[in-house]
């Protein structure tokens, strides 16, 4: 006879009860270890927790490599990001199943995916900011939420995978510090920029598990914080899942730290205060945690049945007939339809950051094309981090090439290393391939000069082999002698599309005023360079907006520890940037008109805003509808515009859409220096248009948002946290 908690038919917490029943205590902390142990006499197999699916099934073989997600966030597109996130569990599932039907179940290869990263990327310097989906609140918690959403399916009994909120909270570098770092946040800070994404996760997105990060804040550990952990998350946020640590996170405690003294302690610690799940092997230190009387087995169990729970969810302790996600067949992964949709990812990724005099598109009948820069023929810079093994990579040369006309000569070179260095031994100097990058170009009608960086320069501690910042970067200009390349082609007059590919911005001052042409690209996955050719040759309109601003000069940014939101990214950022957030281009034009926001409204209301979005442009084309929302009357510092709403929509030549938006009490709040949110009375000046409503987008785009002004009238209205 099936044990109770073997029998589907009974209440998911009746066979929680009745498996915590029957395991010892070394049992129960087995299953509390990343790799959880098989408990034979049960029929229980083993576990691995850790997974990855930042941008695609990671690390676990074959699987489809969307772009990176700073590159989806420039999609500005929710619903994209969610039927990718769908492509992305149904390929996890077809591969978890498989492997376990032939024994193998190892590492990467399980239900429970550790992303989205939802860090804010508040500073361009930080190497995992790739991972992110930008610098805004608002735009990380509707592309989360999204994600999220599609990793987990609607099932109203089983996940499709378990998706996992991280790093909470209050963490985005410095890398080289993070075993150690104490990052120092103001309750403002904290619960207008660093939380709202975690919490829109946990009370919408229902989010099945969360990981706590490396870090302090605010003297706290973050994967042991009572703040974090019980009060924020549990107490007012009602989250009901799982938490983890980071990987090796609970070794820090007693190890860098030296809050405690010992893996006994730690672990106690970690349990005591909310963590479920060690990324590690400190929690075998808990057996020694209760003999010392630091924890209880009570607390274990705890936290052991929300593990458990989140494996009854997923159908582990279920015949795999029951579990209709199960039931996805292999050949799925990798296959033609996911391929297209990664290029169609990549396409609505990339953006146009200058067009002078309508260079773009290119004829793909031109005579002769020169394609040029380290990064031309490189695979590396297709990836990012967290990366699958894709079934074919697409280069930006190899797209070039097979999207020109057979009659279209394509010149390849070099030019320069990414990072190129004097080397006095054999005597090479770091511009030894400028001699047959301009022979290239000198033959050429157009040339494509495709530079930036690469994950050797950007990334995890450890990860970046040539990071400068332990991850993290120092610089934010074309590294090594690119520019001096850009230059070099630049001088024989031929028109130049510069292509950058990075997970971060790039100051190319020089290059926005003498280059005619720009488009950043991204870290674009397997399909990058075919998505890169749709563009440039105009079978794509593009349409991707910056998620992240582009600021001119690393001098313009705060000192990268200070966790001060003062002088941040486009809401607090008084220095003139490079290129704004919310900004991009296209290859058509759209014209806003009919902006309806209503006079008055109580507050506390909903207010909903339209406005009608017309294609005058020749071509079709995406558009993504902008809505910012400024507080004129606040008592307490504001953003100066924050972004409240966006919309993608596709318009032929002509054509007119009527944009919605809803606007909640929470988007209209304020939050105090105590971090306290409410909704005053007094006036709001909302914003409609192609871009935000600043002085440096109006410069680059030639238009300016629409404006209404909305005044709310009542009583206060305080908010939870």
């Amino acid at each position: 006879m099936n044990y109770v908690f073997e029998q589907p038919h009974r209440p998911i917490e009746e066979r929680i009860a009745d498996l915590l029943g029957r395991l010892t205590l070394e049992e129960k902390i087995s299953q509390m270890i990343y790799h959880s142990s098989a408990i034979p006499r049960l029929n229980i197999p083993e576990y691995n927790w850790w997974n990855e699916c930042l941008h695609g099934v990671g690390r676990a073989g074959v699987a489809t490599v969307f772009p990176q997600a700073i590159g989806m966030a420039a999609s500005f597109n929710a619903p994209l990001i969610k039927e990718t996130a769908e492509i992305i569990a149904n390929e996890a599932r077809a591969k978890h199943h498989e492997f376990a039907r032939q024994g193998d179940r190892s590492i990467y290869k399980g239900l429970t995916f550790w992303s989205p990263n939802i860090n804010i990327f508040r500073d361009p310097r930080w190497g995992r900011g790739q991972e992110t989906y930008g610098e805004d609140p608002y735009l990380t918690s509707q592309l989360g939420i999204a994600f999220v959403e599609g990793l987990q399916g609607d099932h109203p009994e089983y996940l499709r995978v378990a998706a996992c909120a991280k790093h909470f909270a209050v963490h985005s570098g410095p890398e080289s510090l993070r075993h150690t770092f104490d990052a120092q946040v103001s309750p403002k800070d904290l619960f207008e920029t660093f939380l709202p994404a975690f919490r829109a996760l946990v009370t919408e997105g229902k989010v099945e598990a969360v990981m706590g990060a490396y870090n302090r804040t605010n003297g706290e550990l973050c994967c042991a914080s009572p703040t974090l952990l019980q009060k924020i998350l549990r107490d007012e946020w009602g989250f009901s899942g799982h938490v983890v640590s980071d990987c090796g996170a609970i070794a820090d405690f007693h190890l860098h730290h030296r809050v405690t003294s010992t893996p006994a302690e730690s672990a106690a610690l970690a349990v005591n205060n909310g963590c479920d799940l060690n990324c590690g092997k400190v929690f075998f230190a808990l057996r020694e945690a209760v003999e010392q009387g630091l924890i209880s087995e009570e607390t274990i169990d705890r936290s052991l049945a929300r593990l458990l729970r989140t494996r009854f969810k997923l159908g582990m302790f279920d015949p795999p007939e029951k579990v209709p996600y199960a039931q996805i067949p292999y050949e799925i992964v990798a296959c033609p339809e996911h391929r297209a949709h990664a290029r169609k990812v990549a396409r609505e990724s990339m953006v146009l950051l200058k067009n002078a005099n309508n260079l773009l598109p290119l004829s793909s009948e031109l005579k002769a094309v020169a394609v040029i820069g380290p990064n031309a023929a490189s695979q590396k810079v297709l990836l990012g981090n967290y990366f699958g093994t894709s079934t074919q990579l697409v280069t930006a040369l190899e797209g070039i090439r097979n999207r020109v006309s057979p009659k279209t000569k394509v010149w390849y070179a070099e030019g320069c290393d990414l990072i190129a260095k004097e080397d006095s031994y054999w005597g090479n100097s770091p511009a030894a391939g400028f001699a047959e990058a301009i022979a290239a170009a000198q033959r050429s009608d157009a040339v494509i000069m495709c530079l930036g960086i690469s994950p050797e320069l950007e990334g995890e501690e450890g990860d970046a082999a040539n990071s400068d910042g332990g991850g993290d970067r120092t610089r934010l200009g074309l590294p090594g002698v690119q520019e001096d390349l850009l230059k070099a082609i630049h001088a024989t007059g031929k028109p130049i599309v510069l292509v950058l590919f990075s997970g971060s911005p790039l100051a190319v001052n020089w290059a926005q005023e003498h280059i005619p042409a720009i488009i950043q690209a991204w870290y674009p996955g397997e399909e990058g360079g075919s998505a890169l050719a749709d563009i440039i040759f105009g079978d794509y309109s593009p349409a991707g907006r910056l998620p992240v601003t582009f600021v001119k000069s690393v001098d313009d940014l705060p000192d990268i520890t200070d966790y001060s939101m003062a002088g941040r990214t486009y809401r607090y950022m008084e220095k003139e940037p490079l290129y704004p957030f919310g900004y991009g281009l296209s290859y058509t034009e759209f014209a806003y008109a009919n902006l309806k926001v209503p006079a008055s409204a109580e507050v506390g209301q909903v207010i909903e805003v339209t406005v009608d979005v017309t294609n005058v442009g020749k071509r079709a084309g995406h558009e993504v509808a902008q809505l910012y929302v400024r507080a004129l009357d606040a008592k307490v510092k504001t953003p100066f515009h924050s972004l409240q709403g966006f919309a993608k929509v596709y318009l032929q030549p002509g054509e007119t859409a009527n944009v919605k938006f809803s606007l909640a009490p929470r988007q209209l709040a304020v939050f105090c220096e105590d971090g306290s949110c409410r909704v005053e009375p007094g006036r709001y000046l909302l914003f409609a248009g192609g871009c935000a409503p600043d002085a440096r987008s109006a410069a680059l785009t030639g238009s300016t948002p629409l404006q209404g002004e909305l005044k709310l009238v009542g009583e206060p209205l305080n908010l939870p946290v």
